[in-house]
């Protein structure tokens, strides 16, 4: 199931609101990324990717160790969405980061704390996993008839 981008911000940010509204500087950081952010500009589309271009892209799996065993992106390192934060030292800020789990709310969420945090070269895979896989992979972009995107 797909999300609006707007629907899923809300939904990231419900269970923040208890946190966020006892940390002034939580809201202030909140607001100011969403009251500056392109519409879309973290999410970035199988088909958007050129075969070539995928070895310099850091791929990241957000889903938990056990999917990750079972099959992944080829190339892609693992780390749970949980622990994005965390491990916020072993992603890159000098080239395109993108980050996905099977349907895109759960590395959405991780993709939205590092974009707070300063990663502006962070993306949501759309579609997951899944959809990687039905577009063709790495050859999505090449066996795609339209342009990607909304």
């Amino acid at each position: 199931m797909k999300l609006p981008a707007l629907a899923l911000a809300a939904a990231l940010l419900l269970p923040v609101t208890a946190f966020a509204g006892e940390n002034p500087a939580v809201v202030k950081a909140i607001e100011e990324y969403t009251d500056f952010a392109e519409y879309g500009s973290s999410l970035i589309w199988p088909e958007q990717i050129p075969s070539e271009d995928w070895p310099k892209v850091t791929v990241i799996d957000a889903r938990d160790a056990g999917q990750y065993a079972r099959e992944h992106i080829p190339g892609a390192i693992n780390i749970e969405w949980r622990q994005a934060v965390a491990r916020r030292g072993e992603i890159p800020r000098d080239r395109m980061v993108v980050v996905y789990c099977n349907s895109g709310s759960l590395s959405a969420q991780a993709v939205f704390a590092l974009r707070l945090l300063g990663w502006d070269n962070v993306k949501v895979l759309q579609d997951g996993f899944e959809g990687w896989k039905a577009k063709g992979g790495f050859e999505a972009n090449a066996r795609a008839s339209k342009p990607a995107g909304h």
